[in-house]
């Protein structure tokens, strides 16, 4: 998914030619409204800065958040921005992000589940609750029992991927997949949307950390982060390998 590019405070026009599209979130019969369960985690919870501390713009939000099941896998995005921002300006570029997501896409909200900038800062994206598994709108198709993790910058052929980023990546990644969920595996998902790039109904085998172009006919997210994938699904498996909660019996134990 691409956003409008704000450079020096002023809304440049979308990047249309650029993106090939993406869908609002699918609300699954049975899917939970506001009282969705909190998962068991693994891990301690990175540092994320709130909606309230990069100032959503909650008078644009026009419904509240969906639950789903803990996430089965992850899908990384990037935003399109120029890669040469401030982080100071982060804010004010997630805020574009919302911004184009509901006036431009007519969704309920940002579609990402979470943002990471250049200097590792983590964002909540979609309203909801880090904690809780919360329905994004990240991909056509497949935003249940996922999440949404967009690297905020153009990641395109011949970009450098900051290493704070990638730590970010692989630490959220690594926590918000739920508990027995292999990095280094693949999940069988099913498609619900005939947009994507699996027909409805459909059984996707996707990698458990998947670039959002798995699943979505899109550049998403650029060849130079899409390239670095396997470093991230193999850093975060070591991530949660070490972790208390995380031994090979509760990898072996059922999830409910």
């Amino acid at each position: 998914m691409w956003s409008r590019r704000l450079v020096l405070g002023v809304l440049l026009l979308p990047l249309a030619l650029l993106v090939f599209g993406d869908g609002p979130a699918f609300h699954a019969p049975g899917t939970e409204l506001a009282s969705g369960p909190r998962p068991p985690r693994g891990l301690p919870q990175p540092a994320v800065v709130s909606r309230r501390e990069w100032h959503a713009d909650e008078d644009l939000v026009r419904e509240g958040p969906h639950y789903t099941a803990p996430a089965r896998a992850v899908f990384v995005h990037h935003t399109g921005n120029p890669n040469d921002y401030d982080c100071a300006d982060a804010s004010d570029l997630i805020r574009a992000v919302q911004s184009d997501h509901i006036r431009q896409d007519g969704w309920d909200d940002i579609g990402y589940n979470f943002l990471v900038d250049r200097c590792g800062t983590i964002y909540e994206g979609r309203a909801g609750g880090v904690g809780r598994s919360v329905l994004g709108a990240h991909t056509k198709g497949f935003n249940t029992d996922t999440v949404g993790i967009a690297a905020i910058g153009n990641f395109g052929a011949g970009a450098e991927v900051p290493k704070p980023m990638m730590d970010a990546l692989v630490k959220l990644a690594a926590w918000k997949l739920r508990p027995g969920a292999d990095p280094l595996g693949t999940v069988d998902l099913v498609s619900t949307n005939g947009e994507s790039r699996f027909d409805e109904g459909q059984v996707a085998r996707l990698h458990v950390i998947s670039g959002h172009r798995d699943s979505f006919e899109t550049r998403c997210p650029g060849d130079a982060l899409y390239a670095l994938l396997p470093e991230l699904r193999e850093r975060a498996a070591k991530l949660r390998a070490a972790a208390p909660g995380h031994s090979a019996a509760a990898r072996l134990r059922p999830y409910f």
